[in-house]
Order: C-alpha cells, then sequence, then structure tokens
C-alpha cells in the first residue's frame, strides 16, 4: 500500500518539508559516495545505538555527537535507495498539510521530537541492542499521526498491489493510516521473538506515530474556520 498524493492541497509552500527531504538526500549521497567500509563507519557514527543510549556508554567509533546528540543526526541517515525513497514519498505526501496548519516552527520542533521519541521507545524495547537506528521513518510516523487527528477524511490516492493484483484507489486518510497503523503494530508483536534481527525498527514506527498524535493535540488548536477537503 503506496500512498500516490492526497487530494487535501496546503495553503502555503511546505518549506520545511522541503528542506528536510533535500538535507536527507544530500546526506544520502554523501553515504553512497563513501567506500563500503568508511560508509559503515560514518553511519556508526551518527546512527543511534539503543545499548549506547540505554547505558550512557560509547561503542567505538566514537559518536561525534555523544550518543544523544545521534538521536537527531539519525534521522537523516538512510540504508537504501528504497529505503530514502519510502521516507521521503510518505514525508511529501503527508507532510506538507501538518506544516501547513502547525506553521513552519512548531512543525519542525514537532517533527524532530517524533523523531527522538522513536529512536527512545525502540531503544526501551531493545535496550541491550548494538544494532544501528537509522532513517526519518520514527518522525515520519508522527506526521502521519498528526495527520489522522486534522484530517481524517482526507482522500489518499493509494496504489495497491496482492500478489498479482495491482489497482490504484482512493482512501480516506482514517482508513489508511489506521491500516497502516495495524500493520506496523502486528510486525512488531512479530519481531519481539527476535531482538537480535536486523530490519525495520517497527517500535520506532509505533512510538513515533503515538507521540505525533500526542504532541499535535498540544500544538495544535483547530480554528472554527478551517475545515478538511474531505472530497
Amino acid at each position: 500500500m503506496i500512498p500516490i498524493k492526497d487530494f487535501n492541497p496546503s495553503r502555503s509552500t511546505p518549506v520545511v518539508t522541503i528542506l528536510i527531504i533535500v538535507a536527507c538526500s544530500i546526506v544520502f549521497l554523501y553515504e553512497i559516495l563513501l567506500p563500503p567500509n568508511i560508509r559503515e563507519v560514518f553511519i556508526r557514527m551518527f546512527a543511534v545505538v539503543p545499548f549506547e543510549v540505554m547505558h550512557g556508554v560509547d561503542i567505538p567509533p566514537p559518536d561525534p555527537l555523544t550518543p544523544y546528540g545521534n538521536l537527531i543526526s539519525y534521522q537523516y541517515l538512510h540504508g537504501g535507495f528504497l529505503h530514502i525513497f519510502g521516507n521521503m514519498l510518505f514525508l511529501w505526501v503527508f507532510g506538507d498539510n501538518v506544516e501547513d496548519r502547525l506553521g513552519k516552527l512548531k512543525y519542525f520542533i514537532f517533527y524532530t521530537l517524533c523523531g527522538i521519541s522513536a529512536a527512545i521507545i525502540q531503544s526501551l524495547v531493545y535496550p541491550n541492542s548494538n544494532i544501528p537506528l537509522i532513517g526519518a521513518s520514527g518522525a515520519i510516523s508522527g506526521v502521519l499521526g498528526a495527520y489522522a487527528v486534522m484530517f481524517p477524511r482526507a482522500q489518499i490516492l493509494t496504489l495497491i498491489f496482492i500478489f498479482f493484483f495491482i489497482d490504484v484507489i482512493v482512501l480516506p486518510a482514517s482508513l489508511w493510516i489506521g491500516i497502516w497503523f495495524l500493520m506496523q503494530f502486528m510486525s512488531a508483536l512479530i519481531s519481539v521473538n527476535h531482538l537480535s534481527m536486523g530490519g525495520v525498527a517497527w517500535f520506532a514506527h509505533i512510538g513515533g506515530f503515538i507521540t505525533g498524535i500526542v504532541l499535535v493535540k498540544m500544538l495544535y488548536r483547530r480554528k472554527e474556520e478551517e475545515f478538511e477537503i474531505s472530497l
């Protein structure tokens, strides 16, 4: 299930969303230009390692920003083309409207806090893991949580594929995000029995999503004249 676009035009240019996409793209380009052995060290230096966060230690190679500074830097690292493409697509589809309603500064703070919270929750679940955590998906999960609160009836143009069946359909945001969250939740439950495995940080997604819902209710006060594009 891949979002193509939403039918919910924003009223202003999503400057912060665009800058985040540009920043992630530049960092990723730098990553892929590094020799493989140097790239691995670079990622390790700026990624979140749950063991470091939970135990307050710095496993070599040393982190220039400290393990806690990496709670921000990890959000701009990605592990491959599909990883960054998927994250930036989600951010582009859902981020502009959230930025529009929150305002640019609040939105950037909101986005960053969701990413920090996502990494902390992943670290709480796997406190002894040495597997580096990278990517914007925790922060973007928070954006999805905010979108669900603000625009539940917005329509999402969606590409679906089940085996050989491929189609493009329109779903309300509440249903789309609900299905997405259920997939994250079920995957997280399955992953609990595989603590040593790498891959997707499902609990970071869940943590970011819940944080997004909580924060947006604190930061955003809906005005009576505002309305959702529901058709």
